[in-house]
């Protein structure tokens, strides 16, 4: 029951703590742990961060995906 909420949340989350474990070198479960902890102790400041970097992420993705070549124009 567990490993299914946790495979549900890893799905379903924007991948910011992936594209910063492989961008820092560190596990993504350690970025995740770092954002769940500074949460409760600055009361939830982070998550405006880490939402910032989702949007950040999903805008960069959908440029990427819209220009594919010089050739497709």
């Amino acid at each position: 029951m567990v490993e299914r909420i946790k495979t549900f949340f890893e799905v379903q989350a924007f991948g910011v703590c992936d594209w910063m474990g492989d961008k820092m070198g560190i596990k993504s479960a350690n970025i995740r742990l770092f954002f769940i902890y500074t949460s409760f102790i600055t009361i939830g400041s982070p998550i405006i961060v880490y939402l910032v970097f989702a949007f950040w992420l999903r805008l960069k993705n959908m440029v990427n995906k819209q220009r594919n070549s010089v050739w497709d124009l």
